[in-house]
């Protein structure tokens, strides 16, 4: 017993060592930086700071990654040390793109099974992976399709859990040439896995484990920095519900999944169906979600009956008065307003006080109220859909 607690602590500093984990730091703190400059070029102030992205990186999948960390220890799900590189060179590659829904695990352990079980063993490709990744071959095929649905299982979890939290308000033109709004969701949460990966520190404790062997008969732990991303465009609904619906689709996505590769521990080629059905569907989800918010009317356009809130600053007034994105500011101070300076006009009416009339999304009216300090008209921190041409000529 002691042997395996010295080897859990080697195991979580390896992690200290492997660059993968600090190009996942730098990465997301450029999401962060990308984010920022976004909204500035488009509302001239920034929404969340540069650490927004980097929050939920550091305490999201923490949790997830030791339930998962337990399930691939217990029940011995082991890898040889190539396989684990090659995992981590393809995420570094896709993490190039700067699309952080291509570090879906649906993506990065999608390739990776494709370089295992084509590349690997084609002709033309297969002295080149000898040579740099000669393990790569006693990669246990049905292990990776078990790893690929615990990490699709997380991967719907924190959609569901922080997707659609402090999504990012943007400006866009319209299939009709119009300025609408739309909100940004991006995130790269980072989930930690302890791996029994080949070496010669552990012996096998039952006679049964590892349950998904290696290609060895003896084991050493490795702490796994796993980076899962996420990033959706919402133009034509309400972004909290078309990010949970996507959720959602990920989560029976990895049922799926995990039925498939529970069933190639006896028939091996069902490992591979489990990650080609991970890829497609995962891709289709992408495309039929764009496709579906397209068609429909831009859900942050400017209206003829009020201004919509596109986005809200956090920690402003009109955050403290429970306004929500996508309401509609229909009268302030009982002037109806249709324009931006139409509402801080209506606002300096009453410097003390502001009475809004707001048309909710049920299509229900409701008051909000709050009283104002000097000069404090112009900081509600609310952000508008509006017609700036400097923004409309720099826009791609």
């Amino acid at each position: 017993m002691s042997a395996w607690v010295l080897e859990i602590i080697k195991g979580i500093g390896r992690l200290w060592i492997q660059p993968l984990f600090y190009y996942g730091i730098l990465l997301v703190l450029f999401v962060g930086w990308r984010r920022v400059k976004k909204e500035r070029s488009h509302f001239h102030i920034r929404v969340y700071d540069w650490f927004h992205e980097s929050k939920f990186f550091w305490r999201s999948g923490l949790g997830i990654g030791v339930v998962i960390s337990f399930v691939t220890v217990v029940v011995g799900v082991a890898f040889p040390r190539d396989a684990v590189m090659l995992l981590a060179w393809v995420t570094i590659l896709l993490g190039l793109t700067l699309q952080m829904r291509l570090l879906s695990p649906a993506y990065t352990i999608g390739l990776t099974f494709f370089v295992v079980s084509f590349l690997a063993r084609y002709e033309g490709t297969k002295s080149f992976f000898t040579a740099n990744f000669p393990g790569l071959n006693e990669t246990n095929l049905p292990a990776l399709a078990i790893l690929l649905a615990l990490l699709l299982m997380a991967e719907a979890w924190l959609i569901l859990r922080n997707g659609a939290v402090g999504t990012s308000p943007q400006l866009t033109k319209s299939k009709r040439g119009f300025i609408v709004g739309e909100h940004w969701a991006q995130r790269l949460w980072f989930v930690p896995i302890l791996l029994p990966v080949t070496g010669d520190a552990l012996v096998p404790p039952f006679s049964w484990w590892p349950l998904f062997p290696g290609g060895n008969d003896t084991y050493s732990l490795m702490l796994v920095p796993f980076f899962i991303g996420f990033s959706q465009h919402v133009q034509g609904m309400n972004p909290h519900r078309s990010i949970h619906f996507t959720g959602k689709r990920v989560m029976l996505l990895s049922l799926v999944t995990s039925i498939l590769a529970v069933v190639s521990y006896w028939y091996v080629t069902l490992a591979i169906a489990a990650a080609a059905v991970a890829f497609i569907v995962r891709e289709w989800f992408a495309f039929s979600q764009h496709v579906q918010d397209r068609s429909q009317p831009p859900y942050f356009s400017q209206r003829a009956n009020g201004l919509v809130i596109v986005g809200i600053l956090p920690k402003s007034k009109a955050e403290k008065m429970a306004l929500q994105i996508g309401e509609v500011i229909v009268k302030v101070n009982g002037m109806p307003v249709k324009t931006e300076e139409e509402f801080y006009r209506a606002l300096q009416r009453n410097r003390a006080f502001c009475k809004l009339e707001v048309l909710g999304e049920n299509g229900e009216v409701r008051f909000v109220q709050g009283a104002l300090y000097e000069d404090e008209h112009h900081e509600l921190g609310l952000l508008f859909v509006q017609q700036r041409k400097k923004w409309a000529s720099e826009a791609v």
